[in-house]
């Protein structure tokens, strides 16, 4: 899964660059952070883990009509794009990425931390060993400038860019290079 931060800085991106597609903010919030809010990851990501995510089971199921699933789709969308087109290589070592990012991230993107996920999201110094800054900011832009109509249609024509899982290498702390 991509960080708290990272899918809340995709939401608050979503929302400036559509404004007209949600109607009430803290539906959508809770849509955006509910899949991660469960120990279970595969009950809430439709695969057997948050790294193999079929967005077309999820719309098989619900549809994009209430905010809270707007933001429950965004998140899928934002999980399936970060382990299948943009991260190359998985090492535990992500998870402290996130904590080192997030306070940067946080601020450019002017994320709002709800009070239910506070004591989830970490912060600390250091430099990131997977994740590189401008990579995510990039990453946060450009995810966040699909709409999800649109994506949603092209899930609907068989689009494979929304369909393929591609498998992650994993590689441990003392192999990585970048």
């Amino acid at each position: 899964m991509a960080g708290y931060v990272i899918h809340l800085a995709v939401a608050e991106t979503y929302r400036r660059k559509y404004p007209e597609d949600i109607q009430d903010y803290n539906q959508f919030i809770e849509g955006v952070i509910f899949p991660d809010s469960v120990s279970d990851k595969s009950l809430t990501h439709y695969g057997e883990k948050s790294s193999k995510v079929h967005l077309n089971y999820f719309l098989a199921e619900r549809e994009l009509e209430e905010d809270f699933d707007k933001g429950y789709f965004l998140h899928l969308v934002t999980d399936y794009i970060f382990y299948n087109k943009f991260l190359e290589y998985f090492s535990r070592d992500i998870y402290q990425d996130y904590d080192m990012l997030n306070q940067e991230l946080q601020e450019r993107f002017h994320v709002k931390i709800p009070d239910t996920i506070k004591d989830k999201v970490l912060y600390q110094d250091g430099t990131p060993k997977i994740l590189k800054l401008n990579e995510v900011v990039e990453f946060i832009e450009d995810v966040s400038s699909y709409r999800l109509r649109d994506i949603e249609e092209r899930i609907a024509k068989q689009d494979t860019y929304w369909l393929e899982l591609r498998p992650l290498h994993r590689l441990e702390s003392e192999d990585i290079s970048r």
